[in-house]
């Protein structure tokens, strides 16, 4: 039985209004070992009449279980419209756990958030993760080597997906390369290379992508809205 509006908990809210939730990290990317956890991301819809208050239900929730985390569906929209890495492999994880009707449809907006802004986002992103293992290098001597695998992996990522337009986690045939990263038996100078030759590449492959320039923002308010109305129409006839 689910909570009234006036009874949602922040372990409520994930637990009874989840519309999608997946496996991500090393298990979604195909770099899993014994030691690697499970993380879960997901997306909850707030009931809309939990917004007619002064108080808005939160964006994003941790937990209720380990290594859980999840945007309220306004927040992931906002966030995937804007080409944001972390969300957008979060619409694309081979490893669904759970999907209703609602989350099949935002699922099926995927190709609605998937533009030529993804070089740009990546690349920032990359930008201030290369920050932190350069800040890592000059004060240890190395970098955190399961992070510098992971930004490989990342910019690979982009990259395929400016060329192709379609955006794969799975990291296939390169999965012992990048292990051997994260063991530390590459050197930094040969990963710092193939840092700067996967972004080259990224940039290239961004002016002849089959990417739009923009997302479909009309497409995805669309949907909110309906899916916000479908929320407050529920509620009334409960009453």
């Amino acid at each position: 039985m689910t909570s009234s509006p006036a009874q949602e908990t922040a372990d409520t809210l994930v637990r009874d209004h989840s519309v999608y939730s997946c496996v991500m990290g090393s298990r979604a990317f195909g770099l899993a070992t014994e030691d690697s956890d499970t993380d879960v991301r997901g997306v909850f819809v707030a009931p809309t009449p939990l917004f007619w208050r002064f108080e808005k239900p939160p964006t994003h929730l941790d937990g209720p279980a380990p290594e859980q985390f999840s945007w309220e569906l306004e927040r992931f929209c906002e966030l995937a419209l804007r080409a944001n890495p972390n969300v957008l492999e979060v619409l694309h994880s081979p490893l669904p756990l759970h999907v209703d009707d609602t989350g099949r449809e935002l699922l099926s907006l995927r190709p609605a958030f998937l533009t030529r802004q993804a070089l740009s986002t990546f690349a920032g992103y990359a930008a201030s993760q290369r920050r932190k293992l350069d800040a890592d290098v000059r004060q240890y001597g190395a970098p955190r080597w399961k992070h510098a695998m992971h930004l490989l992996r990342l910019l690979a990522s982009g990259r395929d997906l400016l060329r192709t337009g379609e955006l794969t986690l799975d990291v296939g045939a390169d999965r012992e390369e990048l292990l051997a990263v994260k063991r530390g038996e590459v050197a930094w100078p040969r990963i710092e290379r193939r840092l700067e030759r996967l972004l080259a590449e990224a940039t290239e492959a961004e002016s002849t992508s089959p990417l739009p320039a923009l997302p479909d923002r009309a497409r995805v308010e669309d949907f909110l809205f309906r899916t916000r109305r479908r929320s407050a129409l529920t509620y009334e006839g409960s009453q």
